[in-house]
Protein backbone atom coordinates (compact mmCIF):
# COMPACT_ATOMS: atom_id res chain seq x y z
CA UNK A 1 0.00 0.00 0.00
CA UNK A 2 1.46 3.14 -1.17
CA UNK A 3 1.56 6.60 1.33
CA UNK A 4 -1.04 8.28 -1.09
CA UNK A 5 -3.54 5.14 -0.43
CA UNK A 6 -3.06 5.23 2.97
CA UNK A 7 -3.51 9.33 3.47
CA UNK A 8 -6.97 8.94 1.26
CA UNK A 9 -8.00 6.07 3.31
CA UNK A 10 -7.40 7.67 6.99
CA UNK A 11 -9.16 11.04 5.25
CA UNK A 12 -12.41 8.91 4.24
CA UNK A 13 -12.46 6.94 6.94
CA UNK A 14 -11.07 8.62 10.10
CA UNK A 15 -10.65 12.38 9.34
CA UNK A 16 -14.04 13.26 7.88
CA UNK A 17 -16.21 11.12 10.61
CA UNK A 18 -13.98 13.01 13.34
CA UNK A 19 -14.68 16.42 11.55
CA UNK A 20 -18.65 15.87 11.38
CA UNK A 21 -18.29 14.51 15.25
CA UNK A 22 -16.41 17.63 16.02
CA UNK A 23 -19.47 19.74 13.49
CA UNK A 24 -22.50 18.22 15.23
CA UNK A 25 -20.96 18.55 19.18
CA UNK A 26 -20.03 22.08 18.02
CA UNK A 27 -23.91 22.59 16.70
CA UNK A 28 -25.40 21.04 19.98
CA UNK A 29 -23.35 23.50 22.20
CA UNK A 30 -24.54 26.81 20.41
CA UNK A 31 -27.79 25.29 20.77
CA UNK A 32 -26.76 24.99 24.19
CA UNK A 33 -25.43 28.31 24.29
CA UNK A 34 -28.50 30.02 22.86
CA UNK A 35 -30.90 28.11 25.31
CA UNK A 36 -33.06 26.38 22.80
CA UNK A 37 -35.84 24.84 23.91
CA UNK A 38 -36.71 20.99 23.12
CA UNK A 39 -33.67 20.68 20.87
CA UNK A 40 -33.52 18.34 17.71
CA UNK A 41 -30.15 16.69 18.79
CA UNK A 42 -31.16 13.35 17.98
CA UNK A 43 -32.73 14.31 14.92
CA UNK A 44 -29.44 16.36 14.32
CA UNK A 45 -27.13 13.73 14.74
CA UNK A 46 -29.17 11.01 12.73
CA UNK A 47 -29.10 13.35 9.98
CA UNK A 48 -24.97 13.93 10.33
CA UNK A 49 -24.71 10.33 10.19
CA UNK A 50 -26.72 10.20 7.12
CA UNK A 51 -25.17 13.22 5.58
CA UNK A 52 -21.86 11.73 6.16
CA UNK A 53 -22.49 8.33 5.26
CA UNK A 54 -23.53 9.83 1.69
CA UNK A 55 -20.19 11.83 2.10
CA UNK A 56 -18.39 8.55 2.91
CA UNK A 57 -20.06 6.37 0.23
CA UNK A 58 -19.40 9.08 -2.65
CA UNK A 59 -15.55 9.01 -1.91
CA UNK A 60 -15.02 5.44 -1.38
CA UNK A 61 -16.56 5.29 -4.55
CA UNK A 62 -14.42 7.88 -6.10
CA UNK A 63 -10.90 7.41 -4.41
CA UNK A 64 -10.78 3.99 -2.95
CA UNK A 65 -11.55 0.16 -2.67
CA UNK A 66 -15.22 -0.48 -1.95
CA UNK A 67 -15.74 -2.82 1.01
CA UNK A 68 -18.26 -4.82 2.83
CA UNK A 69 -18.37 -1.80 5.20
CA UNK A 70 -19.07 0.15 2.40
CA UNK A 71 -21.82 -1.89 1.31
CA UNK A 72 -23.66 -1.88 4.51
CA UNK A 73 -23.36 2.02 4.80
CA UNK A 74 -25.06 1.86 1.09
CA UNK A 75 -27.58 -0.50 2.33
CA UNK A 76 -28.51 2.17 5.49
CA UNK A 77 -28.48 5.36 2.97
CA UNK A 78 -30.92 2.96 0.66
CA UNK A 79 -33.06 1.45 2.92
CA UNK A 80 -33.03 3.16 6.46
CA UNK A 81 -31.82 6.80 5.67
CA UNK A 82 -35.20 7.61 4.07
CA UNK A 83 -37.33 5.79 6.76
CA UNK A 84 -34.88 7.82 9.59
CA UNK A 85 -35.52 11.19 7.28
CA UNK A 86 -38.82 10.85 6.95
CA UNK A 87 -39.67 10.55 10.75
CA UNK A 88 -37.56 13.61 11.40
CA UNK A 89 -39.42 15.25 8.49
CA UNK A 90 -42.82 14.44 9.68
CA UNK A 91 -42.13 15.27 13.41
CA UNK A 92 -40.55 18.80 12.71
CA UNK A 93 -42.73 19.83 10.21
CA UNK A 94 -45.01 21.85 12.98
CA UNK A 95 -41.67 22.97 14.87
CA UNK A 96 -40.10 24.21 12.04
CA UNK A 97 -40.88 27.93 13.90
CA UNK A 98 -39.40 27.14 17.25
CA UNK A 99 -35.92 27.94 15.72
CA UNK A 100 -33.59 28.15 13.38
CA UNK A 101 -31.95 23.96 13.79
CA UNK A 102 -35.52 23.22 13.84
CA UNK A 103 -36.48 24.54 10.54
CA UNK A 104 -33.03 23.13 9.83
CA UNK A 105 -33.75 20.04 10.82
CA UNK A 106 -36.81 19.73 8.71
CA UNK A 107 -35.33 21.01 5.55
CA UNK A 108 -32.05 18.61 5.70
CA UNK A 109 -35.02 15.76 6.11
CA UNK A 110 -37.09 16.27 3.23
CA UNK A 111 -34.03 17.79 1.18
CA UNK A 112 -32.71 13.96 1.51
CA UNK A 113 -35.96 12.27 0.93
CA UNK A 114 -36.32 14.77 -2.39
CA UNK A 115 -32.85 13.50 -3.89
CA UNK A 116 -33.68 10.29 -2.99
CA UNK A 117 -36.67 10.38 -5.08
CA UNK A 118 -34.89 11.37 -7.81
CA UNK A 119 -31.83 9.74 -8.41
CA UNK A 120 -33.55 6.16 -7.87
CA UNK A 121 -35.99 7.65 -10.48
CA UNK A 122 -32.97 8.00 -12.51
CA UNK A 123 -31.57 4.71 -11.38
CA UNK A 124 -34.74 3.10 -12.99
CA UNK A 125 -35.30 5.00 -16.03
CA UNK A 126 -31.51 4.68 -16.56
CA UNK A 127 -32.00 0.58 -15.93
CA UNK A 128 -34.86 0.24 -18.29
CA UNK A 129 -33.62 1.61 -20.77
CA UNK A 130 -30.02 0.07 -20.56
CA UNK A 131 -31.96 -3.37 -20.01
CA UNK A 132 -32.27 -4.62 -23.30
CA UNK A 133 -28.80 -4.03 -24.74
CA UNK A 134 -25.50 -6.14 -24.58
CA UNK A 135 -22.75 -4.38 -23.47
Amino acid sequence: MTATEIITGITIHVVIPLTGLLLFLQLTQQMKKENIQDKPTIELFVIFVTYGGVIIVMLTEICWVWSGMASLGTFYLIFGAPVAMGIITYRHRKTMTLSRYHKWTYISGLAYLIIYVIVLAVFLVTMYFMGDRKV
